[in-house]
């Protein structure tokens, strides 16, 4: 089984990527790649379109962090992402913002296409999220944004990886780890180690059982 693990940066998955790129991982059926995009929703597209254009995977897997409005996620929660949207891919008519939906030229919501039950019993929560140029950090934006979609995360890039997997037609899983909540920007009370180490251990796990299935 061919599988490709994708980041926008190498620090989310520094401690999983020798075992991606070792030759002795361990692994014993799967064909590991990992595949380094960049941030933010452009260069996920463009990185990960080029690849797919030229390789062939039985599963691409996003991983990375994310910040969540919702505040019954603990900092450093693993989370399954289901559903993700590109939520301002549209256009304001005063108050009102008009989805790329309504205006009828394309789509903005778009949902994983593998599930983690379908590689194990795995116990973590499936969340929607947003995929954002900029991540929020002023209260009015916040409540306009909630208000709107009621999305749990936002990253930078899911959105993006989602849609280039289904143009390319891969199935495809995002998961995240909890960094930080979304709120007026406060380094101080941000999780990222502790985010970081949970998501490369959950991802190894989640590539053996992958192994053994």
């Amino acid at each position: 089984m061919r599988v490709l693990v994708v980041a926008a940066t190498s620090f989310e998955v520094e401690s999983l990527k020798s075992k991606v790129e070792s030759k002795d991982s361990g692994l014993k059926t799967l064909d590991l790649e990992l595949l380094t995009t960049g941030v933010g929703m452009v260069a996920t597209a463009f990185a990960l379109g080029r690849h797919l254009a030229i390789h062939q995977y039985d599963l691409a897997l996003n991983l990375g962090i994310a910040g969540s409005f919702d505040r019954n996620i603990a900092l450093g929660e693993v989370v399954e992402v289901v559903e993700d949207n590109l939520s301002e891919l549209g256009a304001d008519d005063g108050e009102e913002f008009l989805t790329i939906e309504s205006m009828g030229f394309g789509e903005s919501k778009f949902k994983s296409t593998a599930a983690l039950s379908d590689y194990g019993s795995f116990d973590l929560k499936k969340c929607t999220a947003i995929t954002v140029n900029t991540v929020h950090g002023h209260e009015n934006s916040i409540k306009k944004l909630t208000g709107r979609i009621q999305p749990q995360l936002e990253s930078m890039e899911g959105a993006a990886f989602f849609y280039a997997c289904k143009q390319a037609g891969v199935p495809c899983l995002q998961i995240r780890a909890v960094s930080n909540y979304v709120e007026k920007r406060n380094r101080d009370a941000w999780q990222i180690g502790l985010a970081i180490k949970n998501l490369n251990s959950f991802a190894g796990e989640l590539l053996n059982q992958i192994d053994r299935s």
